[in-house]
């Protein structure tokens, strides 16, 4: 299993739509880096949902339920999407700020790299992070 931050702007999708949905396509990705990631995501990786822009904090958990696939909307075979579903929100979303301030995190890719919409996260990460969302309660 591999863990992933997915970046998101809560006024075109939040984690709240997704919860309400139940699932996904995560579309919208073009850099090629973020593009190499998702291609590599399959089912059952697990992902923070971080919301961009005003926010920028983690604020749930979701799963990655499908493979790669090409995105449906669009005709371009190397663009492509993975499903996701809600799996619990944060109890306590994590700044951007807090994050920065924590000397654990000083080569995590959401700091070294700030405008890439999705960050493969370490298991070491992973679990920091899940432990100061409250989310392993």
């Amino acid at each position: 299993m591999a863990y992933w931050l997915l970046k998101t702007e809560p006024d075109n999708y939040s984690y709240s739509d997704l919860e309400r949905d139940g699932c996904t396509a995560w579309d919208g990705i073009t850099n090629a880096l973020a593009l190499k990631y998702i291609r590599t995501m399959v089912s059952g990786d697990l992902a923070l949902i971080y919301h961009t822009g005003k926010e920028r904090q983690i604020v749930g958990v979701a799963e990655i339920i499908s493979q790669p696939y090409p995105d449906p909307a669009l005709n371009d075979a190397k663009l492509v999407v993975v499903d996701v579903r809600a799996v619990r929100p944060a109890s306590e979303p994590v700044t951007l700020a807090q994050i920065k301030q924590d000397d654990k995190f000083t080569d995590f890719d959401l700091l070294r790299l700030p405008r890439l919409s999705v960050v493969p996260v370490s298991e070491f990460y992973w679990q920091h992070l899940i432990k100061i969302t409250g989310s392993d309660k």
